[in-house]
């Protein structure tokens, strides 16, 4: 097992914690969760979270990329790409040029760099089957990235759990807490930490939900979500404007408890 000492997570909201309450007014997140499996690991892990909710993948690339670097990491997450999927203006390619750009630095300084896949969302939110292409395309470069430059994918994609409903939030975008606790158990045994092999298992399957209820919920989610979020977009506001990250630079951290 390789022994990390210093860990930085670079990308959007996913990796910030969105939708997963610490309980202080803040968010945990996936990105946290692994940092907890690792300082249990390892007795200790110095970590930084330089996530910021909004953030296209070019953003991503021109405000952490160098920051990250500086801090020479010897283990780093790199996730970014779903805010420009949901964009008229997606280019697969040049959010995979980003992405590839940032992977490779990282790993030419000497850090493990990991990142995952989207998968399906359909079964979250119908809309999603519109995006399907996308979301295929921009996975299928992704592992292209990873097989290219040694970086190791967790293919949330290609398992049966990751569109589960149940680990999504009321807005259908980030994870909610149970989501955010699987991907960073699967992230932990992609990391190659021992004792992590069973992070896919499948949740007890889920009462079949009435047609009443399916048409309630949709209204509910679009006008919580889907309508604040077009508004927003039309304005050209980004939930991110004005935002710093939340662990800017390293520092020890343990797992609570």
């Amino acid at each position: 097992m390789t022994r990390f000492h210093r860990y930085v997570a670079i990308g959007d909201s996913t990796t910030e914690g969105l939708e997963d309450p610490d309980g202080r007014g803040g968010y945990r997140g996936w990105a946290d969760r692994f940092a907890e499996h690792l300082a249990r690991a390892f007795g200790s892990i110095h970590y930084a979270n330089l996530g910021v909710r909004g953030l296209r993948a070019r953003d991503v690339h021109a405000t952490q990329l160098a920051p990250a670097l500086q801090m020479k990491p010897d283990l780093a997450t790199v996730v970014a790409g779903v805010n420009d999927l949901l964009r008229p203006s997606f280019d697969a390619d040049e959010v995979a040029g980003h992405v590839r750009s940032m992977v490779t630095a990282l790993r030419a300084q000497g850090a493990t760099v990991l990142s995952f896949t989207m998968p399906d969302m359909a079964r979250v939110n119908p809309l999603a089957r519109l995006l399907r292409g996308r979301l295929e395309a921009m996975n299928a470069r992704l592992r292209d990235i990873c097989e290219d430059t040694g970086a190791r994918l967790l293919d949330l994609a290609a398992h049966e759990l990751g569109g589960d409903p149940r680990l999504w939030d009321d807005d259908r975008l980030h994870a909610n807490a149970l989501g955010h606790e699987r991907i960073g158990l699967g992230l932990a045994h992609t990391a190659g930490l021992p004792g992590f092999q069973d992070w896919s298992s499948p949740l007890p399957p889920a009462p079949q939900r009435r047609l009443r209820d399916f048409v309630r919920a949709e209204l509910r989610w679009s006008r919580a979500h889907f309508v604040p979020w077009l508004v927003r977009h039309a304005r050209g506001q980004s939930s991110g404007d004005g935002r710093q990250a939340k662990r800017p630079n390293l520092a020890p951290f343990t797992a609570p408890g």
